[in-house]
């Protein structure tokens, strides 16, 4: 009994010790929050137990056998006294189900080999031990039982975790989106208003202007025949193909319950921005100095900036818009210059949009001319304010006064006449009034609180743009937002690309542009249109596919007619009614030139004849070019640029002709007198060969002589020369000095060297062609 009893408090303190262990691993499943690794780390932990404890189980082979001999002794002693050895295995049995009561419902039953040796039957000590075991199997088999309990416990508890924290990242994520939302529409509701637009507009279909039939028809995803037939009722049949008017458009669209907002190219091609008022920083003024032709505007600048453009300028007019920097007293200005000339109405359009303020120069002995109104119409229009700079105040016929009195006419008033217009005598020849004027320009800015966020994606115009042939696509742009970096890929138009380099007007090279600097940049993959808007993206796919779309739309609405036609013969033809419209294609130095001429044309009267652009672009003529004006019939006019060799050759073998200029109205005369029969060709340019320069030379009293050699036909010492750099034309003049060796000579042919020099002109460069040409006389054929 004695040992029955220690057998069974050893089992009931494995049991209490297996419950302890079980409730200390244990871990609750309501605690969701709990780490999963932790968890799985626990499973391994009592996974590696369980094992331990079956390694020991199996290894006591030889404390069996000792229990099974001290059963044997037992029986002996059993069968001196049978009725102990009758009632013993009942008060075991009774005894051993005490505990098992306490066990759950599903605990697996402990086998009870009690009574099955025979040897045992005999004994009570045999009994005993049989106890005994029964007793730590329990124990084990409890033990087991728990861990087996913690670890399915445990292994709820992950499940139950990782759906309450997948529900829970869920509704984060639902929270977050609807955050987002929320935020977007508010933003979007800021910057519509910010742009004078109706939030309730907002939802509305944006349709291009000229969108054709089938286009609305995809656009409000209805059959294109119900739309034909809508236009049929309202009394305007039309073809798929054929474009719609806004009000049509606007119609149709109410008719089949839909808003629309019909968004025109200049909006389409915009890039609309919102800024916080905390983010906004002061920025330097941007002023665009305007005026007349002639009246001094270019040389204003050069007062200011201290340098002579004017002079480069062929004709001594401003034909491209150009930027420079100037600082003042530590203070940043930026100047515009914009052409007088009247055909560049777009430029000065272009650079009143882009300005904070506009120098309006008028001059003194000449007073308010045709461009000096349509300049303050361009400011008023812009809502721009203007500062007037009387120049030539040094002349004895100047009369600041009459000027002033000439512009109250047109709304400008000076401020010591009670209005709000500041005058400024000037001189810029003898550069007085310059830091007057200055000053009033810093004025007119601190009024006016100019700030923009630096802290961002840079966005700004382009001011001008031209093809180099050494760098490639060159674009002249100003930052109004933001701060572009070296790197950076951006979309201007048509096109896109990377900011490979970035210079000053100084060609010093800078690494970022801040909200008002003017900076021209290399690395777009064509030259994108002078005006229009830039915009750095974050991703070069999005740039990429904006410009292809752009180009796209453009390719498809260009339209080429196919005649044959020249200058010359196009009034005869006209006569004959055999020709009513006239192709041309453009190619220039810089973008603007092309719109001041398309500018030009359409103001033209086309009642009897259509002059059509059907191909306007940047950079010298090419062969390209050529043989679509053989396809098309046109005539190709070059604006300060020239044939490349194999375009000329292909000129000649097509009888296609081409016309050059340097001066943009006397190209626009040639068109109108054409256009009206009055050109009579008297003249005619004749190219005898060219010659490519291999080297310089610095000559006393002769100046830089050209080390030539003679790449086609030959040059005469009374030819004309032209000097072309990039496929530019840098200067037009004639021969001053012609030798081979030492000796003077009057013709050198092709494949020979000889030395050049050029009168009045010395900056002449390694690589420049030379092309010589003479002016012949040729009667005009019916």
């Amino acid at each position: 009994e004695e040992a029955e009893r220690r057998a069974k408090e050893e089992a009931e303190k494995a049991a209490r010790e297996a419950e302890l262990e079980a409730k200390r691993r244990a871990v609750p499943a309501s605690d969701s929050g709990m780490r999963f690794r932790s968890l799985l780390d626990q499973i391994a932990e009592q996974e590696v137990v369980l094992k331990e404890k079956k390694a020991a189980e199996a290894a006591k082979p030889a404390s069996d056998s000792r229990s099974d001999r001290g059963g044997r002794r037992g029986g002996r002693n059993a069968g001196q006294n049978g009725a102990a050895t009758t009632d013993a295995p009942a008060r075991t049995r009774r005894r051993s189900s005490a505990p098992a009561a306490n066990m759950p419902d599903n605990f697996p039953p402990s086998p009870d080999k009690a009574g099955k040796g025979k040897k045992g039957r005999k004994g009570a000590s045999h009994e005993n031990h049989e106890g005994e075991d029964r007793y730590a199997r329990m124990a084990r088999e409890a033990e087991e039982y728990s861990r087996e309990k913690v670890l399915a416990d445990a292994r709820a508890a992950v499940e139950e975790a990782s759906r309450e924290s997948s529900g829970r990242r869920k509704k984060r994520k639902e929270k977050r989106a609807a955050e987002a939302a929320a935020a977007a529409e508010e933003r979007k509701i800021e910057e519509a208003l910010a742009q004078g637009i109706n939030p309730e507009d907002l939802d509305a279909v944006k349709v291009s202007e000229g969108v054709t039939v089938a286009e609305l028809a995809e656009i409000l995803e209805v059959s294109a025949n119900d739309i034909i037939k809508r236009l049929f009722l309202l009394g305007t049949p039309l073809t798929m193909t054929q474009t719609m008017s806004n009000d049509l458009v606007e119609l149709v669209a109410d008719d089949l319950g839909r808003q629309v907002r019909i968004v025109t190219a200049e909006e389409e091609n915009s890039f609309s921005f919102y800024d916080a008022p905390e983010d906004l920083k002061s920025r330097p003024p941007v002023v665009t100095v305007m005026g007349h032709v002639d009246h001094g505007k270019t040389s204003l600048l050069d007062a200011i900036r201290h340098t002579n453009v004017w002079s480069g300028e062929a004709g001594g007019i401003t034909q491209h818009i150009g930027a420079s920097e100037v600082t003042i007293n530590g203070r940043q200005i930026t100047f515009v210059d914009t052409p007088g000339h009247e055909a560049f109405t777009a430029m000065r359009a272009r650079g009143a949009k882009i300005t904070d303020v506009v120098v309006l120069v008028v001059a003194a002995d000449d007073g308010v001319m045709p461009q000096t109104i349509e300049a303050i119409n361009h400011s008023k229009a812009a809502g721009v304010p203007i500062i007037v700079a009387v120049n030539k105040c040094d002349k004895p016929e100047a009369n600041p006064d009459k000027v002033r009195q000439m512009l109250t006419e047109y709304g400008i008033i000076p401020e010591e006449w009670g209005g709000q217009n500041m005058f400024v005598n000037v001189s810029a020849k003898k550069g007085q009034g310059i830091d007057d004027l200055l000053e009033t320009i810093l004025l007119q800015a601190d009024v006016l609180e100019l700030k923009a966020n630096p802290d961002t994606f840079a966005s700004g115009n382009i001011i001008e743009a031209k093809l180099d042939r050494g760098r490639g696509p060159v674009a002249t742009l100003l930052v109004t937002r933001g701060t572009l970096h070296v790197g950076d890929t951006i979309v201007a138009g048509q096109s896109y690309g990377s900011v490979r380099a970035m210079l000053d007007q100084h060609g010093n090279h800078k690494d970022e542009a801040r909200p008002s600097d003017a900076v021209e940049i290399l690395g777009l993959n064509s030259v994108p249109a002078a005006g229009d808007e830039f915009r750095v993206f974050e991703d070069a796919r999005d740039a990429r596919d904006l410009a292809e779309q752009r180009a796209l739309k453009a390719r498809i609405e260009e339209q080429n007619k196919v005649k044959h036609v020249t200058l010359e013969t196009l009034f005869d033809e006209m006569s004959q009614n055999e020709l009513k419209e006239l192709n041309l294609v453009v190619k220039a130095d810089a973008q603007g030139t092309i719109e001041a001429l398309a500018d030009s044309i359409g103001k033209m009267d086309q009642s009897e004849v259509r002059i059509n652009i059907i191909h306007s672009a940047v950079g010298a003529i090419s062969e390209t070019d050529v043989t679509l004006a053989m396809a098309s019939n046109a005539i190709i006019i070059g604006f300060g640029v020239r044939p490349q060799p194999k375009a000329r050759d292909a000129a000649e073998r097509e009888n296609v002709q081409i016309k050059t200029y340097s001066i943009i109205y006397k190209a626009i005369e040639d068109i109108d007198a054409a256009r009206i029969g009055m050109l009579k060709p008297t003249e005619e340019e004749v190219q005898t060969g060219s010659a490519e320069v291999r080297d310089t030379f610095r000559v006393p009293k002769a100046g830089t002589i050209a080390g030539c050699m003679v790449t086609e036909g030959e040059i005469s010492r009374d030819d004309k020369v032209r000097v072309v750099r990039d496929g530019v034309v840098v200067f037009d003049g004639s021969f001053g000095s012609m030798r081979r060796f030492k000796d003077d000579v009057n013709v050198v042919k092709r494949g020979y060297e000889c030395g050049l020099g050029i009168e009045k002109f010395q900056d002449i460069k390694v690589g420049d062609i030379l092309e010589a040409y003479k002016i012949v006389e040729v009667a005009r054929t019916e």
